[in-house]
């Protein structure tokens, strides 16, 4: 029986690249969970955060993980903070593989940048940030099933590592 991909990680890890490159090697749909959000609100996170602040920013998150989980399984990219929130991992393993992008905060910064919609992320140093968020969230992080290294690797790369563990683990 196939079970949901959710991908976990810092931002900049690659959990949009690598999902949608997953998700289409696995023909499988690509939840963007921050993509809906910002969809359905209509405006950027950066604003939904600045506007009605990071608990209701994760309540909505929630809802729309719950929303993704129930729905046909699918490779799910929720925001980085996601799977910080108590209990968050826990309950995405019943109907999941949990996947942990890991990238050392120095890379996960580098490609993180160019965005600029990452409210976690404005304004100071990005590294020493990023370094921050690590620290407050590989924890959590590490309840995922199985962790695939993003270092030094290209997203097709990744892309490989996550769908062979969908593959063998997932019943994709």
């Amino acid at each position: 029986m196939k079970r949901h991909v959710v991908l976990i990680g810092l931002p900049g890890s690659g959990k949009t690249t690598v999902g949608r490159l997953a998700a289409e090697q696995l023909q499988a749909g690509f939840v963007d969970i921050d993509a809906i959000i910002a969809r359905r609100e209509g405006k950027p996170i950066t604003m939904i955060f600045a506007e009605k602040g990071e608990a209701a920013f994760r309540e909505m998150e929630r809802k729309e993980m719950e929303t993704a989980l129930g729905a046909a399984p699918a490779v799910v990219a929720p925001g980085g903070g996601w799977a910080a929130q108590p209990g968050a991992i826990e309950e995405a393993r019943r109907s999941a593989l949990v996947i942990y992008l890991r990238a050392r905060p120095e890379m996960a910064a580098q490609r993180a940048e160019p965005e600029g919609t990452r409210p976690l992320l404005m304004g100071e140093d990005p590294v020493a940030r990023m370094r921050q968020l690590l620290k407050e969230r590989e924890p959590f992080y590490r309840n995922a099933h199985a962790q695939v290294d993003t270092d030094r690797k290209t997203p097709p790369q990744v892309s490989f590592e996550v769908v062979r563990l969908a593959q063998s683990s997932a019943g994709w």
